[in-house]
Parts: structure tokens; C-alpha cells; sequence
């Protein structure tokens, strides 16, 4: 098992002045070596029956660019530029392994056929972030010291810097790599932890309770329970503040000290957001998969529907990350989740089945068999129903034909607790 566990680094002025230097020189590095493979691809591309009216790329054509000539070249790029000595070797080597996966997840379709977007040259600012990928063996350039009121992470040509360990490393667990990363409210180092031992799910004849869940704008999620959550929202609320202060950004002298500081200001608040949105979907993960054995949710296009006039709301909710992380927290805990395809979820009736169709408008499902609920929790029902078929779950087969006719959800209240769902 694979685990990434995030602590704030306190280093001092010259310490973040050397790393914030890394950043921007690999930044450079790395524009150069994605110029380099454009050239050389538009080089050699070429129809077979016309050429070009625009234009046409002369001279000798490169040989084929890839990681192995490019690690190959760092060597003449120290002789060139004498600033890059100072640098890790393992450090500029990740580099250019980050650049090659983003190539290929371009070039090369995955077993769906699909491919990635073309990488992009990164603009100042935009690397905030170098790799150790060894850490705590002979030849590693990051080595983390634990005391008993203290750590440090030792980094090859920078120092010893201090580490918050907010919470301690899980015992067994092997750290990979570090990566150093900048964020607006300071620098973090990313430990990846590797465990030999994996999880194992619960045996599917021992699921005892199911559910589906179905996402939406106006309920961030509906159970198969009737039991919703309300949309928190964050980016709405902080909208006005954001505005307000990009209003005051644009009647600052750029490159200025003011502009600067408030830009850094701007970003602080982006990050706030994110990080309240992200606790946010780990409490809601954390309960479901203490409630639940098995999570029946929805494969959604989250960015054919983020191209929509509702893209503001649904990029808000952030539905795509909160399906990673359930995924992920139900692994960890042993449980199980299928996606399933949501088509006609929200119009058949999950009572008899019956077609009804209906505009996004209208919230309520009411069949011609009296069967009136509503629209999320019926579409939670369907996804159920599909997800679990085959399973000795008392849950899978809906609702009960007992249970009164109207049915209406009521809201939960998460809180910070749940996150003690796998012990």
C-alpha cells in the first residue's frame, strides 16, 4: 500500500531563498528539454502525399529526443550554465522522468484510448516542487532524523531543516521519495510510504449494509438511506472577498512590493478554499465508509458536464476528487465501492421500474403507481439496484413495499469525528 503523508517545513530565509532557486532553474531546465522534443516532433512530422502552406521546418532533423538523451546532456548543461552544479543530480533527473510521463500520457493512449493533454511550457512560479527519490539509504540526498521532540529532514546542499510531524509515520511503513513543494503559506515536504502489507477488502458474502449514492448541485450527495448532505459551497461564499481583492490587485503597480504581497494574499485564499473543500470530502468519505460495506456511486463525465452554464456550481462541488478519495478511503478500510453508468437512474421509478420523464426542474419523482419520492433519493435506489445485484444484502432490492408512499430526505450533519471510520 501506498500512502502520502504531508508536513510543513520551517526552514530559515537562505534555506527557502536556495529552494525557491531550485524550483526556477528546473523550471527553465524543463521548458528547455519540452522545447527540445516539440522540435524535434515537428521535425519530423509530416504528411506523406502534401506539404504545408504555413510552414516547413529545414535544416538537419535531430535525432528521436527522449529521457535517456536528455539525462545524458545534464552533464554539458553543468559545463554551460555553472548554476546547476549546485543542484542534486537525483532532483533534475525527476524532472525530466516528469516531463517523459507527460509526453507519453500525450502521445501514447492508455487501454481506453485515451490520452492525455499536450504538455505545456511552465510559466515563473509554476514548478514549485523538486524530488529526493531516495530517502534514508546510503546514497539518498533526503534523510529524516526523529527525536523525541524534535525531527529533521537533512537535504543534500541545502541543510537540516526542521519538520512539523503533526502526526507520527505509521510503523513498517518505508519512505520512497520526499518532494519539497511551495504553497502560498510556506514550504511542505510529501513523504510517499510504501507498505508491503495490502488491505484486504471484506469477503463479498459478508457485506451486511449497501448503499448508492447520487450526487448533485443542490444536495451535494442523496443515500439509498434518504439520508443528504448539503452542498457546502466554499467558493461561493468566499467569491466576494476573492473579487474584491483582485479588483485592488489590478490598481497595483505589477512587480511591486504591494502587488506582490497581495498577490500572495490572493493565493492564501484560493488555498483555504481548496484545503476546506478537501476536509470536507474526507469527513463525508470517512462516514460512508463507516456506515457502509458497499458504496454503489455514479461514472459521471464531470468534464464534458464542467463545459456546461452550470460548470461554476459543479467545479464548486468538485465531484471528481471526492470519487478519488471515497475510492481511496475505501481501500484503506477494506470496503468495497462500484461505479456504475447513472443513464435513466434519475427517470425509471425504482419501485416498478417505469420510464417517467421529467426536466431538471422538477425535484419530486412521482410514478403512475403512486410511488412518489424524491428525485435523488430515487436515483440512489437505481444505482443500488444495479451495483448490488447478486449480493445477500438486505438493501439491495429498495425500498420496501411497507414503507409509506411519500418519501422525503433528511439532512446529515457531518463532523470531525468521523474520521476515525477505519481505526
Amino acid at each position: 500500500m501506498l500512502l502520502t503523508y504531508q508536513y510543513r517545513l520551517n526552514p530559515t530565509s537562505e534555506q527557502a531563498t536556495i529552494m525557491a532557486l531550485w524550483g526556477e532553474l528546473l523550471r527553465r531546465h524543463y521548458n528547455y528539454a519540452l522545447s527540445q522534443r516539440l522540435d524535434w516532433l515537428n521535425r519530423t512530422r509530416s504528411a506523406i502525399d502534401r506539404c504545408s502552406l504555413i510552414a516547413e521546418p529545414i535544416g538537419k532533423i535531430p535525432n528521436k529526443v527522449d529521457y535517456y538523451t536528455q539525462a545524458s546532456d545534464l552533464k554539458q548543461t553543468k559545463q554551460l550554465f555553472p548554476e546547476y552544479k549546485n543542484i542534486y543530480a537525483d532532483c533534475q533527473q525527476q524532472s525530466l522522468m516528469r516531463l517523459d510521463k507527460a509526453w507519453k500520457r500525450w502521445l501514447v493512449p492508455d487501454k481506453n484510448g485515451k490520452r492525455g493533454g499536450r504538455p505545456r511550457f511552465k510559466k515563473r512560479d509554476n514548478i514549485c516542487s523538486f524530488t529526493f527519490p531516495r530517502v534514508n539509504s546510503p546514497k539518498a540526498g533526503a534523510h529524516l532524523v526523529e527525536t523525541r521532540n524534535f525531527a529533521s529532514l537533512h537535504l543534500s546542499k541545502i541543510g537540516e531543516i526542521e519538520v512539523i510531524l503533526h502526526r507520527p509515520i505509521p510503523d513498517g511503513f518505508e519512505i520512497k521519495q520526499a518532494t519539497i513543494l511551495r504553497k502560498p503559506d510556506g514550504w511542505y515536504v510529501s513523504f510517499s510510504l510504501f507498505d508491503k502489507t495490502i488491505p484486504r477488502p471484506i469477503p463479498v458474502n459478508e457485506i451486511k449494509t449497501a448503499t448508492g449514492i447520487d450526487v448533485g448541485l443542490e444536495k451535494f450527495l442523496t443515500t439509498a438511506d434518504g439520508e443528504s448532505i448539503k452542498v457546502p459551497q466554499y467558493y461561493r461564499k468566499a467569491q466576494a472577498l476573492l473579487a474584491h481583492r483582485q479588483r485592488q490587485l489590478a490598481r497595483k503597480e505589477k512587480g511591486s512590493k504591494n502587488y506582490e504581497s497581495l498577490k500572495n494574499n490572493i493565493a492564501r485564499l484560493h488555498l483555504h478554499v481548496a484545503r476546506q473543500r478537501r476536509e470536507f470530502h474526507y469527513l463525508v468519505a470517512h462516514w460512508l465508509v463507516k456506515s457502509y460495506d458497499l458504496i454503489v456511486f455514479e461514472n459521471l463525465n464531470i468534464r464534458g458536464l464542467a463545459r456546461t452554464r452550470l460548470a461554476k456550481s459543479i467545479l464548486d462541488v468538485a465531484w471528481g476528487s471526492f470519487l478519488q478519495i471515497l475510492q481511496a478511503v475505501a481501500v484503506k478500510c477494506g470496503k468495497h465501492t462500484v461505479g456504475v453508468n447513472p443513464r435513466g437512474t434519475s427517470i425509471n421509478c425504482s419501485k416498478c421500474g417505469t420510464r417517467v420523464e421529467k426536466d431538471l426542474s422538477v425535484r419530486v419523482h412521482s410514478c403512475g403507481c403512486g410511488f412518489t419520492i424524491d428525485r435523488d433519493w430515487n436515483s440512489a435506489l437505481n444505482l443500488l439496484k444495479i451495483g448490488s445485484v447478486g449480493l445477500p444484502t438486505s438493501g439491495c432490492g429498495g425500498l420496501e413495499v411497507t414503507q409509506p408512499e411519500k418519501q422525503q430526505v433528511s439532512f446529515v450533519r457531518i463532523r470531525s469525528p468521523r474520521y476515525t471510520a477505519c481505526g
